[in-house]
């Protein structure tokens, strides 16, 4: 029975991602990307109950591959196609879909080859190659959040920016979707133990990204990813 717990917790997270869709097609994407966290959460927490349990499956790993798809791949892609197609300085379509938006489906496309990369590569044991797929989405889905935030803060308007200009999100989907599938070598966030020696930048990038986020909230999200590559650059993993 126990090994069909990570598998379950697994398609919690495909679920957590079909609703975030669901909600996303209606036009609320800030809500849609708490689904991205929530989905995050089950990601996170199927594989702790692998370790725990001490199960490990084919299925298991297929399975977790493709609910990551749903959940990081296409869910910030409607996300993202969303907020360029209501921006301000979007290209007229003439349509009701926007066919200059349609390259936020960049997204899904890299995430699933970073994915089946992923499955295959027996470099990725100990550390990633390119930008992890859930990394990328939490990125991706901070900016519907940041731009709710902004709206609450006069301090934080200039954000709207970023947020609102179709060339800036259009960058931005295009450069992140690239990373998913680029050669540069990124840390594990997985502790080998409780050693601050052994775990420098893990450590590092939790207490910056605490501190970070009690300050700074959802803008915090992308300097949080932005840290964490920075940090593989320096400690170099496999080097």
């Amino acid at each position: 029975m126990k090994k069909h717990i990570p598998n379950f917790i697994t398609t919690l997270n495909l679920f957590s991602g079909c609703i975030g869709i669901l909600i996303a097609l209606q036009y609320r994407i800030d809500y849609a990307a708490y689904f991205i966290l929530l989905s995050a959460f089950f990601d996170f927490l199927d594989g702790m109950a692998a370790r725990v349990l001490h199960v490990k499956s084919e299925i298991g790993k297929e399975l977790d591959s493709l609910a990551d798809v749903v959940s990081f791949g296409v869910l910030p892609g409607i996300i993202i196609y969303q907020l360029m197609a209501v921006s301000p300085n979007t290209p007229s379509a003439g349509s009701d879909i926007n066919i200059f938006s349609l390259i936020a489906f960049i997204i899904p496309v890299l995430s699933a080859v970073r994915l089946a990369k992923f499955n295959i590569d027996t470099r990725q044991t100990t550390s990633f190659i390119g930008l992890p797929v859930p990394a990328n989405a939490i990125f991706l889905g901070s900016i519907p959040l940041i731009k709710m935030q902004a709206g609450f803060s006069d301090s934080l308007s200039w954000l709207t920016l970023i947020t609102d200009n179709y060339y800036i999100l259009a960058f931005i989907a295009v450069g992140m979707s690239l990373l998913l599938v680029s050669e540069i070598p990124l840390i594990s966030l997985k502790f080998r133990n409780l050693k601050f020696a052994d775990n420098k930048p893990q450590f590092i990038l939790v207490m910056f990204a605490v501190v970070s986020f009690v300050l700074l909230t959802f803008t915090a999200i992308p300097l949080i990813i932005l840290a964490y590559i920075l940090l593989s650059l320096v400690f170099k993993p496999g080097a």
